[in-house]
């Protein structure tokens, strides 16, 4: 039986990812847009991976479900890379929370049960889950362990993240790594491991969005004063996540790995403190 390496979101960093960790497998790459699919598609293939492709809305759990047929129909899923998402300056707080906050749950929660032993999840969050300040016992466990289909009506969500795109985002990407945490513990009854990475500010198109952007000046500030004083590459996210996905991460799972240059640090202790 052909492995499968399944990738939603044919950006920079999917695409980046599944360089690293593809060889000898079918890569399945999924993504709203048809035609940067296409494209993506036939970079791989020029580069020697064989290719398949599907459109998918990861904001709709039947196209999600849609996606896992075609991907079980191909072969075994050894490996998911969730990498879709919308930033603060491209959609509302609705749209954000719907795409990157419950799609993020569905896809974990629609994979899970078909990941092959051995197989690994790799989630893209972000830095900003990092800046949101500390939420409640009670918070953290909603985010993490409230029915999908009920992720939406948290509460705490209803006069505060629905006003804001990036507050909203700031709780997707939170919610993302929770989400993680707690399914790990599902995955492990199949052999499987999922993890999440958060990066900074990585030199993608989404990020010149929001370089250039209404916060764009704030985010330029952002990498001026960070430890590492720049941006990120696809290939550095790449790089990480061939490790946690390979044997050498065999003992990681359920875990956030925060790279973003710094930013984080000096938002809270440095220079960048509020």
């Amino acid at each position: 039986m052909k492995e499968m390496m399944v990738v939603i979101g044919a950006g920079a960093i999917g695409q980046a990812i599944a360089r690293r960790v593809s060889q000898g497998k079918t890569v399945l790459l999924a993504d709203l847009n048809t035609e940067n699919c296409a494209a993506a598609a036939q970079t791989l293939r020029d580069a020697g991976f064989t290719v398949e492709t599907s459109q998918v809305d990861v904001s709709s759990r039947q196209s999600i479900q849609h996606l896992v047929q075609q991907a079980t129909a191909l072969g075994a899923i050894k490996g998911v890379i969730h990498s879709a998402g919308v930033s603060p300056s491209q959609a509302s707080p609705a749209t954000i929370l719907q795409v990157d906050l419950y799609g993020t749950a569905v896809v974990l929660e629609e994979f899970g049960p078909h990941i092959a032993s051995g197989g690994c999840g790799i989630v893209i969050a972000s830095q900003s889950g990092h800046r949101l300040p500390a939420l409640t016992v009670e918070q953290n466990e909603a985010l993490a362990i409230t029915p999908t289909e009920d992720l939406l009506s948290l509460p705490f969500l209803q006069n505060t993240a629905f006003s804001d795109p990036l507050l909203a985002y700031q709780y997707a990407k939170r919610g993302n790594a929770l989400r993680v945490m707690a399914e790990a513990a599902k995955w492990g009854q199949r052999g499987a491991r999922v993890n999440s990475i958060s990066p900074g500010i990585i030199f993608t198109p989404l990020a010149n969005d929001e370089l250039n952007g209404p916060r764009g000046a704030g985010y330029r500030n952002m990498l001026a004063k960070s430890p590492v004083g720049r941006g990120g590459t696809a290939d550095e996210v790449a790089a990480l996540a061939a490790l946690i996905m390979g044997p050498e991460g065999g003992y990681i799972s359920g875990s956030d790995f925060l790279m973003d240059g710094g930013v984080t640090a000096s938002y809270w202790y440095g220079d960048l403190k509020p």
